[in-house]
């Protein structure tokens, strides 16, 4: 039923000023759409993510947002890197960890946090 139609990822931020700082100036997406002070549209490849203002900001603890970038992830994880972004480390089973990028058989992910604590990521996938 919905197999073909595209998917918009949500995370909410208690302060779109900051929000926008790194979505913008970090990260380098484009802002496509705003509705007021609530929220900011940006698209990433083909698709979108909506920042929006909310007091739940920063309360979920698992990944909310994934790019699987092929072979460019350890080139994006040292531009990211020298732009302040600071990776998670986690101690996971059967995953080694080289420098800011977890192994694990031929999969490599980094993961780190927007401002307000939401969970991204990147994999090689």
């Amino acid at each position: 039923m919905l197999g073909n139609i595209d998917a918009v990822a949500n995370l909410a931020v208690k302060d779109l000023a900051v929000a926008r700082r790194f979505y913008e100036d970090t990260l380098g997406l484009a802002q496509v759409d705003a509705e007021g002070d609530e929220v900011i549209v940006y698209r990433s490849g083909n698709t979108r993510i909506n920042v929006y203002r909310s007091s739940f900001a920063g309360t979920n603890q698992a990944t909310a947002v994934t790019w699987q970038v092929g072979e460019d992830i350890g080139r994006l994880v040292a531009a990211l890197g020298a732009r302040g972004v600071r990776f998670e480390h986690y101690d996971m089973p059967d995953t080694k960890l080289e420098g800011d990028l977890h192994v694990m058989g031929g999969m490599k992910v980094a993961w780190f946090k927007d401002p307000d604590g939401n969970i991204l990521n990147l994999i090689n996938g």
